[in-house]
C-alpha cells in the first residue's frame, strides 16, 4: 500500500489545507459528508474567502449520497452546502454536480455513471473519503457485493451496512481508487479499531474492510487522523 499516515491535533485543517490547493488549481475534487469534513468545509471556506477567491474553475463531485432530497438533513450535498457552498455564494457560483439521490439508488447511479462518462470521465486530482466505524467507505460498506463491481463508475446501494439506514449512491472501488490523491480524513477513539485494521502495518486489502480495499488500489493514500484514531496503530 502507498499509504502515508499523519496524526496530527487538527486534522480538518490539514485536510482544508490540501483541499484549497486542489481547489486553487482548478482540480476535479470528490467531496464526502460526515462531522469532520464539515469543519474542514468550513475551514476551506474561511481561506479562500480571505484571499477574496471563490471555487471558480475547480470542479466538485461527490464520492457517495443518501437517497433523500437534496434538502434533507441526511444529504451529503446539504452538508457541503452548507458548510462550504453557500459562504462563498457571493463570489461566484461554483460547478458542482451533485449526485441525485431523490431519484434512487439504481437510478441515481445511472444518473450519476452517465454526467461522469459525459465530462471524460474526469481524472479526480483529489478524493476525500472518512471511514466508518465498521471499515466502510464511500457507502462501500464490508462483504457487499458491491464491492466486487468492476464495470461501472458509479452503483446503487439498496441497503445500507450502518446507520442511517437508507439506500445509497456511492462510486465504485476503481471510479475511488482512480484519483491522483486519495485522502481519508478521521477523528475520534471510535474510528481506532477501523483506522488499524485499514492502515496498520498488518493491513491488507479485505472485503470486510473496504476502506483496506481503497487505499491498497489507490495510486496514493494520505491518512489524516487525531490521536484518538490513531491509538490502535501504535
Amino acid at each position: 500500500m502507498n499509504v502515508e499516515i499523519e496524526v496530527i491535533d487538527d486534522p480538518a485543517r490539514a485536510c482544508s489545507a490540501m483541499l484549497l490547493s486542489a481547489v486553487l488549481g482548478g482540480g476535479h475534487v470528490v467531496l464526502t459528508g460526515g462531522s469532520t469534513p464539515r469543519a474542514a468545509y468550513q475551514e476551506l471556506a474561511q481561506a479562500l474567502r480571505s484571499i477574496g477567491r471563490d471555487l471558480g474553475g475547480a470542479t466538485l463531485w461527490f464520492g457517495d449520497e443518501r437517497c433523500v432530497p437534496p434538502d434533507n438533513e441526511l444529504s451529503n450535498y446539504r452538508l457541503a452546502k452548507d458548510s462550504l457552498l453557500d459562504p462563498l455564494a457571493d463570489l461566484g457560483p461554483p460547478d458542482v454536480r451533485r449526485m441525485q439521490g431523490e431519484l434512487g439508488p439504481d437510478e441515481g447511479a445511472a444518473a450519476y455513471e452517465r454526467e461522469l462518462r459525459g465530462a471524460g470521465p474526469p481524472a479526480f486530482d483529489l478524493l476525500l473519503l472518512g471511514i466508518g466505524p465498521d471499515g466502510h467507505a464511500a457507502s462501500l460498506f464490508p462483504d457487499q457485493d458491491t464491492l466486487a463491481e468492476c464495470s461501472r463508475l458509479v452503483i446503487g446501494v439498496p441497503q445500507a451496512g450502518l446507520e442511517p439506514f437508507v439506500p445509497r449512491i456511492s462510486l465504485t472501488l476503481p471510479a475511488l481508487a482512480s484519483a491522483k490523491q486519495v485522502v481519508f480524513l478521521a477523528t475520534g477513539a471510535s474510528k481506532a479499531d477501523a483506522v488499524a485494521a485499514a492502515f496498520g502495518p498488518d493491513a491488507k486489502p479485505d472485503p470486510h474492510v473496504p476502506a483496506s480495499m481503497v487505499a491498497a488500489a489507490a495510486q496514493a493514500t494520505t491518512v489524516l487522523l487525531d490521536p484518538p484514531a490513531a491509538e490502535r496503530l501504535r
